[in-house]
């Protein structure tokens, strides 16, 4: 398994250069949706539901001051087995194209997310986490659904 810093310097060694919060909101995907596919996480480090979106907050220590991310140096892009792989490219493939604001504003629309923040203000600041089982849940209903956008 890799781990959240394989993935982001595989995310960016795919996709180039990139805002600190889209590379969150891809790194969140990834996880959703190769909890999806392959059934298992494709990494153990928590996400929260931050006011801005899910965070991975071992990413966010790394990248905090930084606003455009070039590359990855903590993580190793090839420790990512074929099917991470594949999972990425997927994701990258069809959410590579919105902005940051964009994929935020998609994450505060889906449920794992609005259940994170149950009670909160939209603003308010929070360490609640993002549960893998509330993903796996939420995401696998959206694939079996007509609206998927990556099956």
């Amino acid at each position: 398994m890799a781990n959240v810093n394989d993935v982001a310097a595989y995310i960016l060694r795919q996709a180039g250069p990139m805002s600190a919060m889209k590379l969150q909101k891809l790194v969140y995907y990834s996880q959703a949706w190769h909890l999806v596919w392959d059934e298992r996480p494709l990494f153990d480090q928590p996400i929260e539901a931050w006011a801005n979106g899910p965070v991975v907050p071992d990413l966010y220590r790394r990248h905090q001051g930084q606003y455009t991310l070039t590359n990855w140096p903590d993580g190793n892009s090839t420790r990512l087995s074929p099917s991470e792989q594949e999972t990425v490219d997927g994701v990258v493939n069809a959410y590579g194209k919105y902005s940051a604001q964009q994929l935020s504003d998609l994450t505060h629309r889906e449920q794992p997310w609005i259940a994170a923040r149950a009670g909160l203000g939209p603003t308010e600041r929070s360490r609640r986490l993002i549960s893998t089982d509330a993903m796996q849940e939420y995401y696998s209903a959206v694939a079996s659904s007509s609206e998927a956008d990556l099956v």
